[in-house]
């Protein structure tokens, strides 16, 4: 029994190290739970003798079960996995790997990452079980241990805390110890095959630990592999940039797809800027993938001009007019980019390896890091309406890739010269397709897209769905310029945030994308942010506000729009809500989004401490107090139940129905026993009887039934033989035997002052010489046999 709780005390341990890469504690109750059925189904397999191989499965099976139910809605009878259910299974599983690959950690805990740290510490809870009780050779566990720590260690860019080392490390030892006292008390009675074995059988640990290091090896080289958005597109994979860690922004628009909710960081603070409002921009998207979205050009980044030294000119920056001096302090920024306003006409206290791009008008380095607070001169003048529409279309100076599109839909291309058609100039036309995405139109600003209705996803949101966030938006518009010919890419960075004094605070809810319009060498890029919004965040330029233009589009919808995620920061421009004011903070809404009471995870974790407390003191005084163990077994329940009912209320009704179910046999006969022992002690006219069969149940129990067959005297000594009594226990059982043969065969009955102190003594030399297996408390045989 000491065995597997080892083993999963072991493995959920280990699990604290995730605290790395997965924000919060709260997937530590799923991976309690998993570590529980796991554990607990495989006690009670193997309390029966079934294979070890079917041990496993079973346990593979049960943790599926766990999974079908707790992460999917399709499943038969809500647990048992079906077509359905697997089809949902591997979207969410698509999703958690969409995260994994785009998010930087640690990442929120939201259903498919849970989804996937529950199979994955799931498999590795069956792995150590195995290997710890099934095998023998829990020294080979730690290879497995080390790969569950190897994870969060190569994905993050700080030191894992400390406290997970010393978990893990102490409940490794426990279980060495555990398995040391267990080999030291089998080599005692002499169960355990000597040196003189077979070399099969001595060979089987060698094979076990040789296993486990290839199986070892192999994962750790293939899992650690996960990639994250530090990379720039065609770099190499090393170099100390690799890491993860930090807030970052991910460098692809998805035309489906859904934000998840998240608390809210604070990610620059910006002094510098007054009263304007600008998008601050990090870097733009020039390559268009039909029916995914847009996203940085196949290849290496370009070679680019050292930030820190004198740049080029922006596109359309003459060098005249005022240059701003803007200061940006980077509070919890980790990426490869360095936002910017505006047009960029140079950088101050930029450390080397920073590289300016004025093609893309983006600030990169080969690696990710934690930028220093710097500042820029920027030009933040804008063209007036009267210029842009006085601008004739001109591609010569700009690549190819800027008017490139193909693979669009001809509902696409029909919708858009609809909409143009009586626009004459090329701001007439990116205006009108501007003013196309308002509420009027029937568009939606959410966090979430509408159900798929077609195969092409760019045509189902402008036609069907229209509902989305703005990836959706600034990816359809700069799809529709391109269809008329007009240079447009999407450009990804953040919102104008909120006003903190003289100061502007960027958070990680103002993630946002737009579009920028290329007007000429000598207007350069533009800006037009088609997605509707109503937090007051959004900006609308001076040329797109006249009395022929229509009402905000960044308003047009007058609705509450939800605020996006924080850790993957896909681009999608969600608001967040600043300190004060309505809907509470990011915190909030993150625990609101978890559906999990907060107050059950702490009654959980102080149950799971009193469970601890009576356990260490039923070992310590279990002479003094038999209700310890009984009370400590409750208490491990109630934890369990409780952490399943984290998950979903319905696992915590399942987990305590199996746990009755198991515990059902040993309660019926601890009920019988205290019932023939007060016989006993009352010294009732049955108590001899009662003594007889319970003595032979004691025997049952142990794996050595007595024949009814047998007379007392010869069952006395197959009990004392059998059970090696040692002197005390066979002076009580023959005490014992004459109350018994005098009250069968006599006038006593068992009202012998001596018999219940003898037979008090006979259970006591049983407890000291034949100690009850847990099969036998668990599953005792003298229950079932009473059945049959």
């Amino acid at each position: 029994m000491l065995a597997p709780i080892a083993a999963g005390i072991a493995t959920l341990c280990a699990s604290t190290s995730l605290t790395g890469v997965v924000a919060g504690a709260g997937y530590l109750g799923y991976v309690t739970v998993t570590v529980v059925l796991v554990g607990c189904t495989g006690l009670a397999l193997r309390s029966v003798r079934t294979p070890i191989p079917l041990v496993g499965l079973a346990q593979l099976a049960v943790l599926l079960l766990l999974v079908t139910g707790v992460f999917t809605g399709s499943g038969i009878l809500a647990i048992i996995p079906g077509p359905a259910a697997f089809t949902e299974l591997d979207g969410v599983l698509t999703a958690a790997f969409d995260q994994i690959r785009t998010g930087l950690p640690p990442v929120d805990p939201t259903p498919p990452i849970l989804c996937l740290v529950t199979i994955a510490m799931g498999m590795v809870a069956v792995l150590v079980d195995t290997l710890a009780v099934a095998a023998s050779a829990p020294a080979a566990t730690g290879l497995v241990l080390l790969c569950v720590y190897a994870v969060p260690a190569s994905l993050s860019d700080t030191m894992l805390p400390w406290w997970t080392f010393v978990l893990g490390a102490a409940a490794f030892a426990g279980l060495l110890a555990v398995d040391g006292n267990h080999r030291h008390r089998r080599w005692r009675n002499r169960d355990a095959p000597g040196l003189g074995g077979s070399p099969a059988a001595a060979s089987v640990p060698v094979a076990v630990v040789a296993i486990a290091l290839v199986c070892g090896l192999i994962t750790g080289s293939v899992v650690t592999v996960v990639g994250t958005v530090g990379r720039l597109p065609g770099s190499a994979n090393g170099g100390s940039g690799s890491g993860s860690g930090g807030l970052g922004v991910n460098p692809f628009t998805s035309l489906r797809g859904m934000l998840d909710q998240g608390s809210t960081v604070d990610l620059f603070r910006v002094q510098g800027l007054g009263n304007d409002k600008r998008l601050l921009r990090a870097f733009t998207l020039d390559t268009y993938r039909p029916n995914q979205g847009w996203s940085l050009p196949d290849g290496p980044m370009p070679a680019g001009y050292p930030a820190n030294r004198t740049l080029p000119a922006a596109p359309g920056d003459d060098g005249a007019g005022d240059s701003r001096r803007i200061q940006i302090n980077p509070l919890n920024w980790v990426d490869v980019w360095l936002p910017v306003y505006g047009q960029l006409r140079g950088l101050e206290n930029v450390n080397p390896g920073w590289f300016y791009d004025p093609a893309s008008g983006a600030v990169f380095s080969e690696r990710k890091q934690h930028a220093q607070p710097y500042t820029e001169l920027a030009s933040l003048a804008e063209p007036s309406k009267q210029q842009l529409e006085g601008a004739q279309p001109d591609t010569r100076d700009i690549a190819p890739a800027y008017t490139r599109v193909a693979g669009v839909d001809p509902r696409v291309v029909a919708l858009t010269k609809q909409i143009t058609a009586s626009a004459p100039t090329m701001f007439d036309k990116a205006t009108a397709i501007w003013r196309y995405f308002t509420a009027e139109n029937g568009f939606t600003y959410d966090t979430q897209t509408a159900p798929a209705t077609d195969s092409d996803a760019l045509a189902d949101f402008l036609l069907n769905g229209k509902r989305g966030f703005c990836e959706q938006f600034a990816s359809s518009m700069a799809v529709m310029l391109r269809v008329l010919g007009i240079p447009s890419r999407v450009a990804v960075g953040f919102t104008t945030g909120y006003a903190d004094g003289d100061s502007r605070v960027i958070t990680s809810q103002d993630a946002h994308a737009w579009v920028e319009v290329y007007f000429g060498s000598r207007l350069g890029w533009v800006s037009f942010d088609p997605t509707p919004r109503s937090d007051g965040r959004g900006y609308v330029p001076s040329y797109l506000q006249s009395g022929s233009s229509p009402s905000n589009p960044s308003s047009a919808n007058g609705e509450q729009v939800p605020s996006v995620s924080t850790t993957q920061l896909a681009p999608g421009g969600g608001p967040s809500t600043a300190p004060g004011q309505n809907g509470g903070t990011g915190n909030q809404q993150a625990a609101a989004s978890s559906g999990v009471p907060g107050w059950t995870g702490w009654i959980a974790l102080a149950v799971v401490l009193v469970a601890i407390a009576l356990t260490l003191t039923a070992f310590a005084l279990r002479r003094l107090a038999s209700w310890l163990p009984l009370a400590a077994a409750g208490a491990w329940l109630l934890a369990v139940v409780l952490s399943a009912w984290l998950v979903h209320w319905s696992l915590a009704v399942i987990v305590l129905v199996l746990a009755l179910a198991v515990v059902a046999p040993a309660v019926l006969r601890e009920i019988t026993r205290r019932r023939r022992w007060s016989t006993i002690a009352a010294r009732e006219p049955g108590a001899a009887n009662a003594a007889w069969a319970e003595l032979l149940d004691e025997c049952a129990d142990r794996g050595v039934p007595i024949p009814a067959t047998d007379t007392v005297r010869v069952a006395a000594q197959k009990v004392a033989h059998e059970h090696h009594l040692d002197q005390a226990g066979q002076d009580h059982l023959r005490t014992v035997v004459g109350v018994v043969e005098r009250s069968w065969y006599g006038a006593e009955t068992g009202d012998d002052p001596r018999f219940a102190p003898a037979f008090d003594g006979v259970r006591e030399s049983l407890r000291r010489n034949a100690p009850m297996s847990w099969r036998g408390r668990l599953f005792p045989r003298s229950i079932f046999r009473r059945r049959r």
